[in-house]
């Protein structure tokens, strides 16, 4: 470890303040404004990571110039981020219901939680939308992607897109029995503004990715909302690498790392706050980032692969099938319906293209679901390199 880290002590990231209340007493957590005073400095072992982590960005910036229809993938691979996402807010909708909810039929879990799972996808799209109309990474950005993402939502009722206006905690049923509690309510907009100056400021020889690191950490320590934290902090990685054009689509999530090391995830944001540990945080977020790049850049051409198999099986078909190949890539859960709707043809017709796929198989059936009892038919190799665990 180097000089510049020996002085990481409670205290170099913000500081504790006690309260005394009728329930008890406990300490509200002020984070001072970044960057880290003193400096960081980057040691050998944060450099390996960096390098890593920016060899795995470089190999999935490469992989989606060679993606045939980037849109059609990150059609399907979102969907399986914001599925881990809202998972890791206690949610029990999985990548099949979400793909049946969007498909009008009601899942087998509460549909709240499907709810939720979908709000992630309209938030991510809101907020992409929203920059590339030129409005940048600002508070007014992220007070409308909350918006959006607790919308017609359990947390609907704790003020979408507004800082919060009352003391909130983690863990436990009251503020004494908390694992964290995060600044009181009047400190949340001037902390929030520093943050987004952060956000917009160019730090020297700081590099994107430990900015982004910083800033997640610091996020997540304001807390500024009452509900929705986690998964606004993770969709703010996103945003954050998009604006310094270090991710060339939103191919980056890292919900399925954080998942798998969701305690220790915890347990580094909170040894930031409790002893000021910015390197081993960084460090955790580093290699979070090179695992997950690293991942998506595997399902993009395990996916890219298939479709390529596929379409070459039926070069020469006169045959739309090589069509509905395509609206697999994009939803791996398929309905005669559909098919029937998005290509404009007859009921038979689609009935005939489901049979020719089902005869290579491409597709098998899911069941019935839905108003009519409508069969369903998945694509189990796409879907399985959507939803296989990480390697």
């Amino acid at each position: 470890m180097s000089d510049a880290f020996t002085d990481s002590q409670a205290g170099r990231a913000g500081h504790f303040t006690p309260v005394s209340s009728a329930n008890g007493a406990y300490s509200t957590f002020s984070p001072k404004p970044l960057p880290p005073d003193p400096p960081l400095a980057i040691d050998t072992e944060m450099q390996r990571l960096l390098d890593r982590a920016n060899q795995a960005l470089g190999r999935l910036d490469g992989i989606t110039l060679l993606l045939p229809d980037a849109d059609q993938f990150l059609y399907s691979y979102i969907r399986k981020e914001a599925v881990l996402s809202a998972q890791i807010e206690g949610t029990q909708s999985s990548l099949s219901d979400l793909l049946l909810f969007e498909h009008d039929v009601a899942p087998g879990v509460p549909e709240e939680d499907v709810r939720e799972t979908s709000n992630y996808l309209a938030a991510l799209n809101l907020g992409l939308e929203t920059m590339e109309e030129g409005l940048p990474l600002s508070l007014r950005l992220l007070k409308q992607v909350h918006r959006e993402l607790l919308r017609g939502t359990r947390g609907g009722e704790t003020g979408p897109g507004e800082f919060r206006r009352i003391q909130n905690w983690l863990g436990g049923s009251e503020p004494a029995a908390a694992r964290y509690v995060p600044p009181p309510p009047n400190e949340v907009s001037s902390a929030m503004a520093d943050l987004e100056k952060f956000l917009h400021g160019e730090p020297v020889a700081m590099p994107v990715l430990v900015r982004a690191a910083l800033a997640h950490a610091q996020f997540e320590t304001i807390h500024p909302f009452l509900d929705g934290n986690g998964r606004l902090g993770r969709l703010l990685i996103v945003f954050f690498l998009m604006q310094q054009g270090r991710l060339p689509a939103p191919l980056l999530y890292l919900s399925s790392y954080l998942e798998d090391h969701r305690l220790e995830y915890y347990e580094r944001l909170q040894a930031v706050r409790e002893r000021g540990e910015l390197q081993e945080w960084i460090q955790f977020f580093l290699t979070a980032v090179a695992e997950q790049a690293e991942d998506a850049v595997e399902r993009a051409e395990q996916l890219v692969d298939l479709r390529e198999r596929y379409r070459v099986a039926l070069a020469g078909s006169r045959s739309r099938a090589a069509e509905v190949v395509d609206l697999i890539m994009e939803n791996p859960i398929i309905s005669s319906h559909t098919i029937q709707q998005r290509l404009q043809v007859t009921n038979q017709g689609a009935h005939n293209l489901i049979l020719q796929l089902e005869r290579r198989g491409w597709i098998e059936r899911l069941g019935r679901f839905g108003r009519g009892g409508r069969q369903f038919w998945v694509a189990p190799a796409v879907f399985d390199a959507l939803n296989r665990p990480r390697a």
